[in-house]
């Protein structure tokens, strides 16, 4: 059998031949850019905005939730690394998948689901910030949302150097809020250890584990960023060692401060007190020190704008790779010849998400992120299957992983699809 993907299926070697002379990404990019941004469009995204739902609906279980969804998010990265290393360009998983099935339809598909993904969680991020702003600032939540969602759009057109190393300042602002949590719950008189029992439910409790499952589902979408990693490969240094380290230290720290952070936050206020509360870290926080809301909901407002600032680089992105491999416009592909950035196609994104975020509630528009981000998630396993079964020889310079991986990653992830839809529907 010949290699899945041959120089003719490249799909930098398509772009060439639709454009011969196509805009250039600028490879500036290095091992802390994308942690840094791997960490701020995760955390920012999921942590801060959803802990009180997800206790809403899972009580003293909900770091249990959290638990399950780091596991299906480390398989599924696994498989992002491989492909992710074979083909480090923009738009990846309509490249991956082109390169799976040679149907430019659902390449250009797939594409737009990723954009769709991202667009719902940054407007859902955009409404998590106005919660926290709304501390401070005695106006209008849709004026709130406006204000944030257009200046942070100005930033996402700047260089990829110059906003992600903003976004990544930000986002060292934002772990030390998290920091700031778990340091008070552990250094606190809580009983963190004596509860620990009440953590996992009964083998034969079905409506907690049911709960869990559904908690679950939310709970992917605080795990949703690491992915976005590959959308920025072309503008690494070196993709190839550089992307995989940053998908698994990104999942891994995340994990970590999830678990902690979540179970401080149950322990130090009641579940359905936190379900209620529009800024639930900041309320922990009080709980926990006797501060003011003021000073956790001011790291909260860096760490959800943080997030509505990353998402926008990566839509940018994405549009400007599917415009480049032809399946979008080609005026989307335009880069700035100062910047380096698909401007353009930036403030598409930018548009987007402001339009959804005045229109759609928070926990609605968070758990469409989480179903369309599934069903990307099947779409790249389902392409690694398909690659790895037709290729006779797997290249030596890539990451590497067992095909029992994207097995796994792909059963998950419709897994979780269906249970989700076998609640909505009961």
């Amino acid at each position: 059998m010949q290699d899945a993907r041959t120089d003719a299926d490249s799909p930098q070697l398509e772009t060439k031949k639709a454009h011969p002379n196509p805009p250039k990404l600028i490879r500036s990019l290095t091992l802390t850019h994308a942690v840094l941004y791997g960490l701020g469009v995760t955390i920012g995204a999921g942590i801060y905005v959803l802990v009180g739902a997800a206790a809403g609906r899972s009580g003293m279980h909900a770091p249990v939730a959290f638990l399950a969804a780091a596991i299906v998010m480390g398989i599924t990265a696994a498989s992002f690394a491989e492909l992710g290393t074979r083909m480090p360009v923009a738009a990846s998983e309509a490249a991956y998948v082109q390169a799976a099935f040679q149907r430019k339809w659902l390449s250009g598909a797939a594409g737009l689901l990723v954009v769709a993904a991202a667009t719902i969680s940054g407007a859902t991020i955009s409404v998590g910030s106005a919660g926290y702003l709304g501390v401070f600032i005695p106006l209008p939540e849709s004026w709130i949302i406006a204000a944030v969602v257009l200046a942070m759009g100005a930033i996402a057109c700047l260089s990829a150097a110059q906003s992600i190393s903003f976004a990544g300042l930000m986002t060292v602002v934002e772990i030390g809020g998290l920091l700031l949590i778990v340091a008070a719950g552990l250094l606190g008189d809580g009983p963190l250890i004596s509860r620990l029992p009440e953590l996992w439910p009964a083998i034969g409790d079905l409506s907690a584990w049911g709960g869990i499952a559904r908690t679950t589902l939310l709970a992917v979408f605080a795990f949703i960023g690491f992915e976005h990693l590959v959308n920025i490969s072309e503008e690494m240094k070196n993709p190839r060692h550089t992307l995989p380290r940053a998908l698994f230290i990104t999942l891994g720290v995340t994990a970590l401060l999830y678990a902690l952070v979540v179970w401080i936050a149950v322990i130090a206020v009641p579940p359905v007190e936190l379900a209620r509360s529009s800024a639930p870290l900041a309320l922990v926080f009080q709980r926990l020190t006797g501060l003011p809301l003021h000073v956790l909901s001011a790291i909260a407002i860096v760490a959800t704008v943080n997030g509505i600032i990353v998402h926008m680089i990566m839509i940018g992105r994405v549009l400007y790779g599917l415009a480049n491999q032809d399946n979008l416009p080609t005026f989307l592909a335009k880069v700035d010849s100062k910047s380096g950035t698909p401007v353009i196609a930036t403030l598409f994104g930018v548009a987007a998400i402001l339009i959804l975020a005045l229109g759609v509630p928070l926990t609605g528009l968070a758990e469409w992120t989480s179903r369309f981000t599934l069903g990307i998630f099947a779409f790249v396993n389902l392409a690694l299957i398909r690659i790895k079964v037709a290729e006779s020889m797997p290249p030596s310079d890539v990451f590497l992983v067992p095909i029992w991986v994207p097995v796994v990653g792909l059963v998950t992830s419709t897994s979780f699809v269906l249970i989700d839809f076998t609640y909505t529907a009961s």
